[in-house]
């Protein structure tokens, strides 16, 4: 197995350099790609600092702030062009802990693509206000009725995807931009037939720096779930051409999640 992180970031400072050294600690078959949007405050110039010391710890600068659903088809390019069978999806401000990843890497062994859950049993948040709980579980209700999903968590970033996973999809077919991309990304993965597993995690609200969802990706993200829904994108699968009917394809997760 050779596997790689992905850590898109902007203004990460704090927590790049730590989190990545916590990350590559738990395999040495694991590397981690940082994909730094020109953060004012520095963060790519430490990680092509630490570079010098670290080979497997690798960087891509875009010149400005293009949005996390390109940064991760950034990456995923950057993966797909190198001999990575496994590559995964971490939030660089801690609320994804690396301890989770070696059953994560375990998990895939049976499943195409593992998703870290809160809302498996098991999962669950750490220190959210009660107005964040509820709409975070809001939007997953949504995404999951309107999408037809059978997963819990359609908006957890940290995530699992076997190499075969994202040659199938068309990542430049996606039309979603920003947080939206999560969960578009979960529906085309299911359509194309793939097995998804979720495990329990405890996300943990960030200890370090500042949140960059506001109220407008938000609402970007619910119209393009309603227009998804209603105006199904086309697939363009590649050499596994799976149209299972809606539930079918899937694995039981992981959590053996409770369905609504």
């Amino acid at each position: 197995m050779h596997a790689l992180v992905i850590l898109p970031t902007y203004n990460e400072a704090d927590n790049v350099l730590v989190l990545s050294r916590e990350i590559l600690a738990k395999d040495p078959s694991i590397d981690v790609l940082v994909v730094d949007d020109n953060s004012p405050d520095g963060t790519g110039d430490l990680v092509s600092g630490a570079q010098q010391h670290e080979a497997r710890l690798h960087l891509l600068r875009r010149p400005r702030k293009l949005g996390l659903g390109t940064a991760y088809v950034t990456g995923f390019r950057y993966a797909l062009e190198r001999d990575y069978d496994r590559i995964m999806t971490m939030d660089c401000d801690w609320s994804h802990n690396p301890r989770y990843i070696p059953e994560i890497l375990a998990a895939m062994d049976q499943h195409d693509m593992i998703i870290g859950s809160r809302y498996v049993p098991g999962g669950g948040i750490e220190n959210w206000l009660w107005h964040r709980r509820i709409l975070s579980a809001f939007a997953n209700f949504y995404a999951r009725t309107l999408l037809r999903l059978p997963v819990r968590d359609c908006t957890s970033g940290y995530r699992c995807y076997r190499r075969e996973v994202l040659e199938t999809v068309d990542l430049f077919l996606i039309r979603s931009s920003g947080y939206s991309f999560l969960e578009e990304m979960v529906w085309r993965v299911h359509r194309a037939g793939f097995r998804i597993g979720e495990i329990p995690i405890l996300f943990e609200q960030r200890t370090a720096g500042a949140s960059k969802i506001d109220s407008s990706e938000i609402y970007l993200a619910a119209w393009h779930v309603l227009s998804t829904a209603l105006r199904p994108p086309p697939l363009s699968l590649g050499s596994r051409r799976v149209e299972p009917a809606d539930g079918e394809g899937l694995d039981d997760q992981v959590g053996n999640a409770p369905t609504d």
